[in-house]
This record gives C-alpha cells, sequence and structure tokens, in this order.
C-alpha cells in the first residue's frame, strides 16, 4: 500500500495543452485544476484528454511520500485541488479536518464504483463521504524465482513470509541480495502476520513482538527503501523484495522489455497480505472544488481508469472499467487477486500518535541494528 509508497520516476508538471493554449488564444484564460499525484502514477495521454474535454488548464504535480503530503496538507494552504493520499494517512486527515465533503451531484460517474471496494475504503472514509478509490494494490514478495531456488532448493517458500522473516532462509538469500521496505507501517503488521497476531493491532504490547523478528533478519539485508527495489529486480541485482505488488509487477515487465533472463514473480503471502487503496479526495481550501469534482468524474470515467490501470499495474476501485483493461491486467492475479487471495488480504488503520512514536523508535532501532 502506499503508506509511504514511492512510485516510479516523476512525471514532470504537464506544460499547457493545444485545448487551453487555444482556450487563452481567444480571448479566455482557462480555469486552472491543480493536482497532487504519486510519481508515475497515471497515463499521461489522460492529463491532455482532460484538458481537451472540460477546458480547464490542468496542472499535475507529484509527490513521493504520503508523509509530504500529509505536511503540504497539514499546514494548509496547499493550493492543491484533488490530491491522492493512502487509505490509512486519509483517515488521519479527515480527523484532522483537511477534506471536504464530495459533492455527490457532481460524481455522475460515482455509478460505476466497484461496492466490494467501498466496503473496504469504508474502514478509513466512512460512507466513503471525503474520497473516491483511484487505484489499489497488495504489499507481499517479489522473487527471481530459479535464483531463489538455486539457494534455498525446490522447496523454497517463494508465498511465504518465512522467505523473509526466517534467519536461516535470509541467512543464505543475502548473497543473491534482499530488500525490504523502509516503512513500518507496512512491515510491522506483516511480522506480525508471520507470528499469527492481529496484524491490525494498535496494542504496543503486541506490536513489540514485531521487533525481534525483523531485527533478526536485519544482518541480511542489503537495503530498505521504497522504490529501489524496481530496478533491482528487474537487472537481477536482488533476487527478493518485499514490495508493492505494481512495482514488482512492473519490475518483472522492464525485465522481460530488456530480454535479461530475469523472470519475476509476486506473490500474496499465503500467512495474508496488506490491501492497500490510494483515494482521490479534496482539500477543505481546494481553489476551485467545481474543477476537482471534474477531475473525479472524468477519472471514474470506466475507460479513463482504465487507462490508469493499464499504464501502471495496478487494480482500480471501478468495476465497469474492467471491460476496458488489457488482458494481461485484468487476467493477472497478481493485480486482480482470486476471491481465495481477496479473503486473506487484510487492511490496516492508522497508528495513534501515542502508538506511532513507539512504532518509530523501534523501525529506527531494528534499521539501525542497534
Amino acid at each position: 500500500m502506499k503508506t509511504t509508497n514511492t512510485h516510479r520516476p516523476a512525471l514532470h508538471t504537464l506544460a499547457l495543452t493545444s485545448a487551453a493554449l487555444a482556450l487563452m488564444a481567444g480571448g479566455a484564460q482557462a480555469e486552472e485544476v491543480r493536482v497532487f499525484n504519486w510519481s508515475d502514477y497515471i497515463a499521461e495521454e489522460l492529463l491532455e484528454k482532460f484538458e481537451a474535454e472540460t477546458g480547464y488548464k490542468l496542472i499535475y504535480d507529484v509527490f513521493d511520500s504520503n508523509e509530504l503530503l500529509e505536511t503540504k496538507l497539514l499546514a494548509g494552504g496547499s493550493g492543491y485541488d484533488v490530491v491522492v493520499p493512502s487509505a490509512n494517512f486519509l483517515q488521519r486527515q479527515i480527523t484532522a479536518g483537511v477534506f471536504q465533503p464530495l459533492d455527490q451531484q457532481q460524481l455522475p460517474n460515482a455509478q460505476y464504483l466497484w461496492d466490494e471496494i467501498e466496503i473496504r475504503t469504508a474502514t478509513y472514509d466512512p460512507d466513503n463521504a471525503y474520497s473516491i478509490n483511484y487505484l489499489w494494490g497488495t504489499t507481499g514478495i517479489g522473487v527471481n524465482a530459479s535464483k531463489v531456488r538455486e539457494v534455498l532448493g525446490e522447496d523454497a517458500p517463494l508465498n511465504s513470509l518465512a522467505l523473509i522473516f526466517d534467519p536461516a532462509n535470509m541467512e543464505k538469500l543475502q548473497a543473491c541480495g534482499v530488500y525490504l521496505l523502509d516503512a513500518p507501517a507496512e512491515m510491522i503488521p506483516a511480522a506480525l502476520s508471520y507470528l499469527g497476531e492481529d496484524p491490525d493491532s494498535q496494542d504496543t504490547k503486541v506490536l513489540q513482538k514485531a521487533e525481534p523478528v525483523l531485527s533478526a533478519v536485519r544482518p541480511y539485508v542489503r537495503k530498505y527503501h521504497n522504490s529501489e527495489y524496481i530496478s533491482a529486480l528487474a537487472n537481477g541485482d536482488i533476487c527478493v523484495a518485499f514490495g508493492w505488488s505494481g512495482d514488482v509487477l512492473q519490475a518483472r515487465d522492464r525485465a522481460d522489455e530488456a530480454g535479461n533472463g530475469v523472470e519475476l514473480e509476486y506473490h500474496a503471502p499465503v500467512e495474508g497480505a496488506v490491501m492497500w487503496f490510494d483515494q482521490m479526495a479534496v482539500p477543505a481550501d481546494a481553489p476551485n472544488p467545481k474543477g476537482a469534482h471534474a477531475f473525479l468524474n472524468f477519472m471514474m470515467d470506466p475507460e479513463n481508469i482504465a487507462a490508469a490501470s493499464n499504464y501502471v499495474y495496478y487494480a482500480n476501485g471501478n468495476k465497469a472499467s474492467q471491460e476496458y483493461l488489457l488482458d494481461d491486467v485484468r487476467g493477472d492475479t497478481a493485480i486482480y487477486p482470486d476471491a481465495a487471495t481477496m479473503q486473506n488480504l487484510y487492511t490496516t488503520r492508522p497508528f495513534p500518535p501515542k502508538v506511532q512514536r513507539v512504532v518509530t523508535r523501534m523501525w529506527t532501532k531494528i534499521k539501525s541494528g542497534i
């Protein structure tokens, strides 16, 4: 999930398109809509299509962490009309009064939303009053299967958290390289799931049970990072990464395109995998709420959101979009899990401030190895 998810190389702010220039040439200054989204997280032609269809001038900026976005939002006056936080950050931002309720009258394309996803996102945004799902995915294990089997044998637990949390496995895997996410909100629940504990626990005594699990494998982790594992997997520099589903699949596709012989797989762990959501929302002080709703409605058009999924290889919360998805997106169970896997996915809530301080200290201690 993108709790601190860092997506791929940034798209730059979109320049004026011909539609916007035409409006200006006609003596009319196009109204602006300002969007702040994760980097490389949309098909670029959609930005131009939005301008052409609506007449708005789109200012599209990118960020690479929820923390950066949250800092801007909590400071106020961000200047953005639409932002895309991850759902567990969204929840506390709603509580802080950061967002305005959505006007459903301006969102006729909401009819296409997927009820199963709305039920899950309501955990963070009751009644889905403040947000709409953009894309969603899972957090799991990316493996270079042949390399891992060379090291651990044919019965290597490719789809189990034991691959990364059993020190005996990790000691052997360090030779071919393992990256883990630098994201305590991802890694701690995973460690709890491995232990058979509630991955959504907010009890500090339970959370601290994750520390010895994570500390025991720390010496064998080559790097904690939220994006570099994509290239490292694709190039064959590492054999295992614990990361976001779409990122691993992008690495798989890069390796295929390069023809370098690296064959990658993504597995949602059998012990359970976190399901994360990135949500489109309108800041309370958005300069152009009407334009913001126009952008949300545009992105809820089934063909448009399908284009986004086809570009980034993440699932979306729009049921009607599935007929427009590429076969290798719709048919890939790593992107759209089968029913059995869906039942094994869990969601996590944000930590309350006091618990977050404990988690931050614990994670710093784990990474430092002290």
